[in-house]
């Protein structure tokens, strides 16, 4: 927890205003304690199947731990795009390099504090390695089964608003059958398992 403060104070990002346009670097912790709009750079990751790439955070985050994204991703770094940042991100989180494709950004309300939301898309048809120490937990889910948890009272409320909007702007294809089991019931005993390890410094992502 210490490590997250410690980093939060060090990281810096650009503070933008209204029209996402920059007006001058700042701490991460000033941004968010101040209210500063800022960048953060989310991924949706899809397997060949059209499947979704959902995880669970560890309990060892400060913001919203344990609790379920259908999102990687975290701020955007000084003189970074939003492509760049997800680029950097999905390499850091998952351990893929690729190049995400943009979709659309909006102004996040944000449970903490408000932020710009740029939004990319991609497609992984290799092995992940996700970071233990941001990653408790992740599967594949069916379009089905994501629509169910992301009633889930522990998914991240900023990735909510994320998706209703990301619905918005796609039409919506009829759910596919899950194999029977809720993603409520899954999460803690889904295919795909991420460990924690001990010790280290964990950045906060989101």
């Amino acid at each position: 927890m210490l490590s997250d403060i410690l980093w939060l104070m060090s990281e810096l990002v650009e503070r933008v205003d209204d029209r996402d346009e920059v007006l001058t670097v700042v701490s991460r912790s000033d941004a968010i304690r101040e209210g500063w709009l800022h960048r953060v750079a989310t991924i949706v990751c899809r397997d060949p199947e059209g499947r979704t790439l959902v995880h669970r955070r560890t309990e060892g985050t400060s913001r919203f731990p344990g609790h379920f994204n259908w999102m990687l991703g975290g701020a955007v770094e000084v003189a970074e795009t939003y492509e760049q940042a997800a680029a950097r991100e999905l390499e850091e989180e998952i351990g893929v390099r690729t190049c995400p494709r943009f979709v659309f950004k909006f102004r996040c309300t944000g449970a903490i504090s408000p932020y710009w939301l740029g939004l990319h898309e991609v497609v992984v048809d290799e092995p992940i390695k996700p970071d233990p120490e941001e990653i408790a937990w992740h599967d594949w889910l069916t379009e089905h089964e994501l629509y169910e948890l992301v009633r889930h009272d522990a998914f991240v409320p900023d990735a909510r608003e994320a998706f209703e909007r990301y619905l918005a702007i796609r039409p919506r294809t009829q759910p596919r059958v899950g194999s029977g089991q809720t993603p409520t019931d899954r999460p803690r005993e889904g295919r795909g398992h991420g460990g924690q390890r001990g010790g280290g410094h964990a950045r906060e992502r989101w």
